[in-house]
């Protein structure tokens, strides 16, 4: 009989490299299994404890497996603290007492576990990972991923590669790049102090369809399957999606759509306060047509509004970050976007303090003929143009008579501006920011936190 087959022989548990997520500050992990002898024993006991793999020292000291037919046994590890990497040990001790049990028989064992929380990243292209250029983001221990071969490992980029994958139906058609979800863990490791696990259901060019469980819902399905895997248990979810729907027909809708993939989503993991993690679209510099400004200005209002209207949602800007391509955010830029979307995790989830929400448009007031007052919130130090000139911000306002041109903008208090136009305005008046395809590059910054306004579309003007 082959050695890795006698003692205690473990069949179902976790992976190595797996994150159990943490509940209270705290984990617990099920074995089950059989053992084996070369010679035929009696008074077997099989028992199991968790140790520090950076010291070996006994965290959840030996426990005693329940003892089951056939040579079976199973036991429940509870009160692991929230943290890691550790190692799972067990043994077999068949003498009838617990005695000496460091020159038991040996048992399998499990390594580099740890207790934290766990992030699904999901959407299309920008969640998948396209950055191209070369950055430093190194993988880090404690940083792990549920790969799409349905093995847990170290997280590295790509985390989308689709290498031996058990989920066809979310595999790149070419290799992904660097996206920003492991800066974003590592941070989070960091500020929390104990591991961070991703699972990766993304894929490039995805539409809101194929997530919303109402519609197509295949790469939906697929995400209830991957966590599912997990036991049902994740912290959040890291949403970057969009530029599928920016079109006409489903840009109107996507709100709405949207909403019902966040209700459908923790209805059925039974979890009503899921966060979601999202981030606004960017830019896409291809030669844009009205018809086409005018969706992608839809699509990035419905992004705006889902963070003001859906509880536990939060939004970051990326309009200001740099592109790999015509549409991809480039690797560098995805570590800023790693950092925007940590602050507003570790704020928002955590309950941390940072500053973590971008400057975002609560009201915009007739004050003239031909003037309009725009009041941001979030805005910690204060409103900024650097001093570009006013041709080269991203505001523009409508009313009946069609676009007027903005001749003005000035800051006249800590978080509002003054924006006067060519004409005496009439009628309905609306007001944009960065809603464009491919907007003007500037936008205002809060000055503490150098994060750009969030784009908004045809907000109405009050008179």
């Amino acid at each position: 009989m082959p050695r890795s087959s006698v003692g205690a022989i473990i069949d179902s548990g976790p992976q190595n490299w797996q994150i159990i997520q943490q509940k209270a500050g705290y984990g617990e992990i099920s074995l089950s299994g059989r053992w084996a002898t070369e010679e035929k024993v009696s008074n077997v006991r099989i028992y199991a404890r968790v140790v520090r793999e950076e010291t070996g020292e006994s965290l959840v000291p030996w426990q005693a497996a329940q003892q089951l037919p056939d040579q079976g046994w199973e036991i429940v590890l509870k009160d692991i603290p929230a943290g890691g990497l550790y190692r799972i040990e067990t043994c077999m001790n068949h003498d009838g007492t617990a005695g000496a049990l460091e020159w038991a028989i040996r048992g399998d064992m499990i390594h580099h576990i740890g207790i934290g929380d766990i992030y699904v990243i999901a959407g299309q292209s920008n969640a998948a990972g396209y950055g191209k250029d070369i950055v430093h983001d190194p993988p880090e221990l404690g940083v792990h991923i549920l790969r799409n071969n349905g093995k847990w490992d170290l997280a590295s980029h790509p985390l989308n590669e689709s290498t031996d994958t058990i989920h066809p139906v979310n595999m790149e058609h070419s290799n992904p790049g660097h996206s920003p979800f492991l800066h974003f863990a590592k941070l989070l490791k960091k500020e929390l102090g104990y591991p961070i696990g991703l699972l990766q259901t993304s894929l490039g060019g995805s539409p809101l369809s194929l997530w919303n469980p109402d519609e197509n819902g295949a790469l939906y399905r697929n995400m209830m399957e991957v966590i599912g895997s997990q036991g049902n248990r994740v912290q959040g979810i890291l949403w970057y999606q969009g530029c599928s729907d920016a079109s006409p027909g489903l840009c109107e809708t996507y709100l709405k759509r949207f909403r019902n993939m966040v209700d459908s989503l923790r209805r059925d993991l039974n979890m009503p306060e899921l966060p979601f993690l999202t981030v606004q679209l960017n830019r896409h510099l291809e030669t844009a047509q009205p018809e086409s400004d005018h969706c992608w200005g839809m699509l990035r209002e419905a992004q705006r509004q889902a963070a003001r209207r859906i509880p536990n949602v939060y939004v970051v800007p990326s309009l200001d970050c740099g592109l790999s391509d015509v549409i991809h955010i480039r690797s560098s830029s995805n570590i800023i976007l790693g950092e925007r979307l940590a602050r507003a995790a570790l704020a928002g989830i955590y309950g941390r303090r940072f500053f973590h929400k971008a400057p975002d448009l609560i009201e915009a007031r007739r004050t003239g003929r031909n003037s309009i007052m725009l009041k941001f919130e979030n805005v910690y130090g204060r409103l900024d143009t650097l001093g570009m000139p006013v041709s080269d911000l991203p505001f523009t306002v409508e009313d009946e008579m069609g676009k007027a041109a903005v001749v003005d903008c000035r800051l006249q208090g800590p978080n509002w501006f003054i924006l006067t136009v060519d004409r005496d305005l009439t009628g309905r008046i609306r007001v944009h920011g960065a809603y464009q395809q491919n907007p003007p590059f500037f936008l205002p910054i809060d000055f503490e936190t150098h994060m750009p306004i969030l784009a908004f579309y045809a907000v109405e003007v009050i008179s």
